[in-house]
């Protein structure tokens, strides 16, 4: 019988051999499952005596290989990749200047065998990378990202920000929980407030800026590389501007939070000066680029 993975067959084959206990010959019990006899007495020798447990199927992974790997190969592999946790290209390339040499296909089979890589979830939704637009005039790309803030040691907060990267104007709005609503809404304030357009998103790959985010924001939605938080340089740099000038000193409420905000905004985008656009404020910027606004 052909090997099969089929997750019926180790009750199937307890089946037949509760038929030879029952008093069936082997050879009746062939027939009447068209198999051959020598298949079922090697499930009555293997059966346990317990009749509610199955025979499970064997697996079929050779006991040997001799085109494996030596041992102390292997062991190379994964004592670097413990040692320094780099990634199989790094871990090919050290081992190549040691003298070992191995494939790369082969340290990947290595530490995936030992369980030292990181799989991708079956259930997480893939985004879908999209090229980085030219910025000449603002709207033409926006950075959002999220500030978590610890209220005590059980309860969060958390503060929505988001800047223009053509005029540096942002707007912020504190809140008791993040998820894809919150940040719809959020955005769709922050356009309501701004005097040009959205044209496209970039943010990390946060929960709450997810594939139903991109779905349902009816705007071009970017992400950025995965641990590149360098790609969002504008809004981390403004989340620390924003911290460190406005709400370091509040007490940590989403109410207080915001009162602060509204104010604070007012200065940023109308008064306070930028080095990144010559010494101008954010206002002063977007009416340099639209004259009419």
């Amino acid at each position: 019988m052909s090997y099969s993975n089929n997750p019926f067959l180790p009750r199937a084959r307890m089946s037949a051999v509760l038929l030879v206990r029952n008093g069936w010959s082997v050879r009746q019990v062939a027939r009447h499952l068209s198999i051959s006899p020598g298949t079922v007495s090697k499930w009555v020798k293997k059966a346990p005596s317990d009749g509610r447990l199955g025979i499970p199927t064997l697996s079929s992974k050779p006991k040997t290989n001799p085109n494996r790997i030596p041992w102390e190969i292997e062991r190379a592999i994964v004592n670097e990749r413990q040692r320094h946790r780099r990634c199989g290209q790094v871990i090919h390339q050290v081992l190549l200047k040691q003298g070992i040499g191995v494939s790369l296909p082969t340290v990947h089979r290595v530490l995936d065998r030992h369980g030292l890589t990181k799989k991708y979830s079956p259930w997480k939704r893939r985004h879908t990378l999209l090229p980085r637009p030219e910025i000449t005039k603002p709207g033409d790309l926006i950075e959002v990202d999220t500030i978590h803030e610890m209220i005590n040691s059980s309860q969060r907060m958390y503060v929505y920000a988001l800047i223009d990267i053509a005029s540096r104007w942002a707007w912020a709005w504190a809140t008791d929980k993040i998820n894809v609503w919150k940040t719809l809404s959020f955005v769709k304030l922050s356009q309501k407030q701004s005097m040009f357009d959205f044209r496209n998103i970039q943010t990390d790959h946060g929960s709450e800026f997810s594939q139903h985010f991109s779905e349902r924001i009816g705007i071009p939605h970017r992400h950025t590389r995965v641990r590149k938080p360098t790609d969002n340089g504008h809004i981390e740099r403004f989340n620390r501007t924003l911290k460190d000038e406005c709400l370091n000193d509040l007490i940590k409420n989403p109410k207080r939070y915001n009162e602060a905000l509204k104010e604070w905004l007012r200065y940023y985008n109308e008064q306070r000066p930028h080095m990144g656009i010559n010494y101008l404020t954010p206002m002063e910027k977007v009416r340099q680029l639209f004259p009419r606004s």
